[in-house]
């Protein structure tokens, strides 16, 4: 019998059907060991040597794969690829004993049965360097988070907590909010001349005045302007016209992924980072099991295999054309800081086509799917050309200009549309230098600069990789965790500090300047990522950040505590049971709770907790693939809308599931009552319903 330990139950069906018989493939969940959750579990003077234990909720995993290693003839490490993954691996070599040099690490970018069973095939030592990389985020972490999390809830508020990537990623959101709120519009006016040649109009815009870029900033610089041009010969300077090309967009990683599930799909984090993940590890296929469709999710790197390219160009050519590939293939740029340890996320087959796929799996993976396949095929077409005309025309020491495109061959835009497209064509007649056009009439638009906007859960994704701060395997859940410590909130889809993540930044970064600055979070991840390359100790980076940082921990725990600054509360949409107002949202003791509106007439109150234990589960919406999560009417009813609201009008009584009815194939619904919850399928006709 032989042994392969992987991390996720999801893709045990998919990894099991490419292996023998002779194997047993065993999940994980994740880590088994960790550092105490209840200890702070770092030697501060021992080199930061850390101290691990059995995560209490799996020492009945441990005391189960112990049991199936003893047996083993062959274990295999196969947890995902990358530094968590690695450590996994680690914690469970010296749980099992395993030697440091033996051959039993295995992985693989995609589940796939060339990749798992050449992965099988060709076992490798555990890789040390990217353990101790991941060490010392988590030592980094451990540190950063157990000594300022205390401090914060007692200078601040009860409760509270701090995290090295965390707190500045709350800073980007905290200080966009402050630039909105101080930002001062400033005037300026845009000039269009309508120009005719030959009964042909066109437009041209006012760029230039005495070979100087023109910014008008008031009516009366406009007037100054339209004193000239007004009477002036419009005479043509310049005409400019070439090919132009626009190359294909570079394939997903994860954090361009996530920005357009969220932004084109309108994908939650958390419905993008569930549907990516069973992608990855496979979904169920109708007529053909379950099967992985897509190469890991967790990258940042742009590079595709050799392989990828040949299978995307027999794609490309049978489908479109050979004029449609480039011939050499594309290659794509990478960011300075990225890891490149895997490829960037595709499709493992071509074969499985989203025509092929529509109506054989649920209608969330086909849309994400479909994002994937597409941008990856594109990314490997040819580039597409225009033909582009740009006019420059004088008049007096005032230059106007006129320009277009237009598509001559579309190149990789027959399967997804440009990033820039240029609606309008060439829409200018036919010029050369010294041809003097006829000037119609001039139009003044006055306009006033507009603050930044506020950051989305995907421009954030952005910001973050932009600024080097976290990793592609972090993103969504730095964002999920500022929303579940309150810090920031959701207005029209638009993320806003909230109070006491103003106050937890401007207390940070008062005395904790160093680890509130990105470039020094960025710069630390680069030191990690040499740590990962061998060239540096995890411990020696440690050391340096935490001479200072524990000199300004003194000295702040020396300060007197701030009071957190009082605000209107905040309304919830949960409604008093007992009188039927709704209720906001107070801060006590020991943290928020849930306080009725009508106080002190009605002076009951809840614990988050306990709303939280209400109906938390979100679905998918039947009408347009959005979100539905959980409402309360007026009097306190429970009903399930769609989050797209006003966009989409989606309401029901039960939560829509994306599990399919085992009689009908219909998607089930799931009913709630106060002490029942009950799977069925409100198909009629159909009396389906789910037994435990």
């Amino acid at each position: 019998m032989k042994l392969v330990f992987i991390e996720g139950p999801g893709k045990k069906d998919s990894i099991k059907k490419y292996l023998g018989a002779e194997y047993i493939v065993f999940p994980t969940k994740g880590h088994v060991r960790d550092l105490p959750q209840k200890s702070f579990a770092i030697d501060l003077n021992n080199n930061y040597e850390p101290t691990y234990e059995i995560i209490p909720n799996k020492k009945s995993t441990v005391a189960e794969l112990k049991k199936l290693a003893e047996k083993a003839d062959a274990i295999y490490l196969a947890s995902d690829p990358d530094r968590e993954g690695e450590a996994i691996a680690w914690h469970l070599a010296t749980i099992l004993n395993l030697d440091k040099d033996a051959l039993v690490r295995t992985a693989f970018n995609e589940i796939s049965k060339k990749a798992v069973n050449e992965s099988i095939k060709n076992p490798k030592p555990i890789n040390l360097d990217l353990v101790n990389a991941q060490q010392g985020r988590r030592v980094l972490d451990r540190i950063m988070g157990y000594k300022l999390s205390p401090l914060l809830s007692k200078k601040i508020h009860a409760n509270l907590s701090a995290g090295r990537v965390q707190s500045v990623t709350l800073k980007l959101v905290v200080d966009r909010e402050k630039a909105i709120k101080s930002f001062v519009p400033q005037e300026y006016w845009n000039v269009t001349a309508e120009l005719e040649k030959d009964k042909q109009k066109f437009k041209a815009d006012l760029i230039q005045f005495k070979d100087k870029k023109l910014e008008i900033h008031s009516k009366a610089e406009v007037d100054e302007a339209l004193k000239v041009i007004e009477n002036a010969e419009y005479k043509v300077s310049s005409v400019k016209r070439q090919i132009a090309y626009s190359k294909p967009p570079a394939p997903y990683i994860t954090s361009s992924l996530q920005q357009d599930a969220l932004s084109k799909l309108k994908f939650s984090l958390a419905t993008y980072t569930k549907t990516a993940q069973s992608l990855y590890e496979g979904v169920m296929i109708a007529g053909e099991g379950k099967t992985a469709l897509v190469t890991y999710i967790r990258t940042d790197s742009t590079r595709v295999s050799v392989d990828a390219q040949f299978m995307a160009k027999e794609y490309i050519v049978e489908k479109f054309g050979s004029q449609y590939h480039p011939g050499k293939f594309n290659e794509f740029s990478t960011k300075q800081n990225a890891q490149d340890a895997h490829e960037a996320i595709r499709p493992i087959s071509l074969k499985y086509t989203p025509e092929y796929l529509n109506g054989k799996i649920d209608e969330q993976y086909l849309k994400l799917y479909t994002l994937i396949f597409n941008r990856f095929v594109a990314s490997q077409m040819s580039w597409a050309q225009y033909d582009s005309l740009q006019v420059d025309i004088l008049a007096n020491d005032y230059k106007f200009r006129s320009s277009g495109k237009a598509l001559i061959f579309d190149g990789y835009t027959k399967l997804i549309k440009p990033q820039e497209e240029d609606k309008n064509g060439i829409n200018i007649p036919s010029l050369a230098e010294n041809d003097v056009v006829t000037k119609n009439k001039i139009k003044t638009e006055q306009k006033f600069t507009k603050p930044p906007t506020r950051f989305t859960a995907a421009t954030l994704t952005h910001e973050m990789e932009v600024q080097g701060i976290g990793r592609p395997s972090t993103y969504a859940n730095t964002i999920s965790t500022l929303f579940n410590r309150e810090y920031i909130k959701t207005e029209k889809n638009y993320l806003i500090p909230t109070d006491l993540g103003v106050q937890v930044t401007d207390y940070l970064e008062e005395y904790f300047k160093q680890a509130m600055d990105i470039k020094f979070t960025a710069d630390m991840e680069k030191e990690l990522d040499d740590v990962e390359l061998g060239k540096v100790k995890w411990q020696d980076i440690v050391d340096r950040f935490y001479k200072d940082f524990s000199q300004q921990l003194e000295f702040a725990s020396k300060q007197s505590g701030i009071i957190l600054q009082k605000s209107e509360p905040e309304l919830s949409d949960i409604t008093c049971d007992k009188c039927g107002a709704m209720m906001v949202y107070r801060e006590g003791k020991f943290g928020r709770f849930l306080a009725c509106s009508n106080y002190p007439k009605c002076k009951n109150t809840k614990n988050l907790n306990e709303v939280k234990n209400q109906v938390q589960e979100k679905g998918i919406c039947p009408k347009c693939g959005g979100v539905v999560s959980a409402k309360y009417s007026k009097k306190g009813k429970l009903f399930f809308g769609c989050e797209n609201y006003p966009k989409c009008d989606y309401v029901s009584w039960n939560l829509p599931l994306t599990e399919k009815c085992p009689k009908c194939n219909a998607n089930l619904f799931k009913r709630f009552t106060p002490k029942t919850q009950t799977i069925f399928c409100q198909t009629k006709g159909c009396n389906y319903v789910k037994k435990d």
